[in-house]
């Protein structure tokens, strides 16, 4: 397969340099990735700004913009063909719940969306992976599963979350939905000589914890040391409510 690898820590990062690596064995991958650290950005994109791409080495290229990006050069500029895929991560850091409506790991793979198969985005639990290694493994190992069940996903993105495990202590695979998530701690305040009553400094804090389900969520699959699997629908679709809202406009 044509693959195009993304990710939102960097062209640099661990993860995705032994994604890349051992993809490229079967396949051909181009790395596309961001320049520098971009976690957080969601789907967001340089519209207003002129974006630096620099070819780093045979198929590998560092994007000075966002992930998606990366996604959009990668898919529309920087090659003359069309990938199969777009494989995003492994990221550094999990990326369940309300956690993927910014998560750069997922913005940038949502580009991937209408290719031959679906994208997937992939992280682990943890920003030190301890065996990385087989979470690479793994990770191809399931996307060789997805892209065999491929056309039951495409307009979908599969979102692959692994909890910080060696391969002796996999316990196996379980398809999840979203955890919702508690009130999230509040911004942290950041005192600094520029403070002062007109001007204050925060960061943000803490997600809010997840909250049980009737169903299996990711969060509580990480939590009980499974891989979690689950689908993200951005179709974005809204024709199913055209009816409805024309009744209550004409009421």
């Amino acid at each position: 397969m044509k693959i195009l690898l993304t990710n939102d820590d960097g062209y640099e990062a661990e993860n995705i340099k032994s994604l890349f690596n051992e993809l490229s064995k079967d396949h051909e991958v181009w790395m596309v990735a961001p320049k520098n650290n971009c976690s957080g950005m969601s789907a967001a994109i340089s519209y207003l700004n002129e974006i630096e791409v620099i070819k780093v080495d045979e198929r590998i290229y560092a994007v000075d913009g966002t992930p998606a990006d990366c996604s959009y050069l990668g898919l529309l500029s920087i090659v003359d063909f069309e990938f199969d895929i777009v494989i995003s991560g492994i990221n550094h850091g999990a990326n369940i719940g309300n956690d993927v409506l910014y998560s750069g790991t997922v913005g940038a793979a949502v580009g991937g969306r209408n290719l031959k198969f679906p994208p997937i985005a992939i992280s682990v639990a943890s920003y030190d992976a301890k065996d990385l290694d087989f979470l690479t493994k793994k990770s191809i190992e399931l996307m060789n599963r997805i892209v065999n069940q491929g056309s039951d996903f495409i307009g979908k993105v599969i979102n692959i979350n692994f909890p910080d495990i060696t391969e002796e202590e996999y316990k196996g695979c379980v398809a999840s939905g979203l955890s919702r998530r508690g009130i999230p701690a509040k911004p942290i305040q950041i005192d600094s000589q520029e403070s002062s009553n007109e001007i204050s400094k925060y960061r943000y804090n803490l997600s809010g914890e997840p909250l049980k389900d009737s169903f299996m969520t990711d969060a509580e699959a990480i939590k009980n040391g499974y891989v979690s699997i689950s689908v993200l629908d951005y179709s974005l679709n809204s024709s199913d409510y055209i009816q409805e809202i024309t009744e209550f406009l004409d009421e």
